[in-house]
C-alpha cells in the first residue's frame, strides 16, 4: 500500500471482539499467527437461512468493487443491500453486534450476495486502500473496515469455497456457518494476510450474508439506526 492507516479499533470495542468471539461456544478459532480468524458451525438454523435466501433473491443487483481496476469479471456475483427495518434483518443484526460486542452505530447495513455458476470474487481484502481513488467515498466518515462477519446460508453442489491465499485455507460453503476476521494487524494497519477468493460455484448456487463494522460511527439517517 502506498500509503499507511492506522485503525482505530479501541473505540468501537473491535480490539476486544477476539477474545469474545473465543469464548462462544463450538467456535473455532484459525491457528495462525498471520490473521485473528475464527468459524462457528450452525451459527443460523436452517429456516432463518432460508428467509434470508428468499429476500436476496428479491432484491438482487449486479455487485460492485472500490477502486476499479479494468477487469470485467473481478467480481461477478449480484448482491442484495438487506432491509435494515425488517424484523427478521434487524434481529440478526443485533446478534452479530452482540457477538463481537461492538455497538450498533459502528455496523455497516447487512449485505447478502448470491454466487451463479462460474462467478466469483477474485482475490481482494475488505479493508480499503488509504491510496485508492475511493478512499474519500467509502472512509471519509465512518473510517476503516474493522471486523467481517460473513454466514453461509447454503451448500452448492460444488465449488464457491472461500479461500485465504496466505494460510492457503479453503472454507467450504456450510448452511448456517459463520465465518469472521479481523481486517486490522496488531499495530493498527490494515492486514494484507486477509486476501481472500471467493471461488467460482461450479453446481448450484451459492448465498451468502455479510456484516462489516467500521471504526467509526456509520452515517445512519435520522432516526435510520437499527436498534
Amino acid at each position: 500500500m502506498a500509503a499507511q492507516h492506522i485503525v482505530d479499533m479501541a473505540t468501537s470495542g473491535a480490539d476486544r471482539t477476539a477474545d469474545r468471539l473465543a469464548r462462544l461456544p463450538g467456535i473455532r478459532r484459525a491457528p495462525t499467527p498471520r490473521l485473528q480468524q475464527f468459524t462457528l458451525p450452525g451459527f443460523l438454523d436452517v429456516d432463518l437461512c432460508e428467509a434470508l435466501i428468499e429476500r436476496i433473491d428479491r432484491d438482487v443487483h449486479p455487485s460492485t468493487i472500490a477502486d476499479p481496476n479494468g477487469d470485467t469479471a473481478f467480481r461477478t456475483s449480484t448482491t442484495c443491500d438487506l432491509d435494515h427495518r425488517d424484523p427478521l434483518v434487524a434481529a440478526l443484526n443485533v446478534r452479530l453486534h452482540d457477538i463481537t460486542g461492538i455497538p450498533l452505530p459502528y455496523g455497516e447495513p447487512m449485505q447478502g450476495q448470491r454466487y451463479d455458476v462460474g462467478q466469483e470474487f477474485k482475490a481482494h481484502t475488505d479493508y480499503f486502500d488509504p491510496a485508492g481513488s475511493d478512499w474519500q467515498t467509502y472512509c471519509a466518515i465512518p473510517g476503516q473496515r474493522s471486523w467481517t462477519l460473513m454466514i453461509y446460508l447454503n451448500e452448492p453442489p460444488a465449488g464457491g469455497a472461500t479461500r485465504f491465499l496466505a494460510t492457503g485455507k479453503m472454507h467450504k460453503p456450510e448452511q448456517g456457518k459463520l465465518l469472521a476476521w479481523n481486517n486490522v494487524n496488531p499495530d493498527g494497519t490494515p492486514n494484507a494476510d486477509t486476501l481472500h477468493h471467493g471461488m467460482k460455484v461450479r453446481k448450484g448456487r451459492k448465498y451468502i450474508i455479510t456484516k462489516w463494522f467500521r471504526e467509526r460511527p456509520w452515517p445512519w439517517p435520522e432516526g435510520e439506526l437499527p436498534a
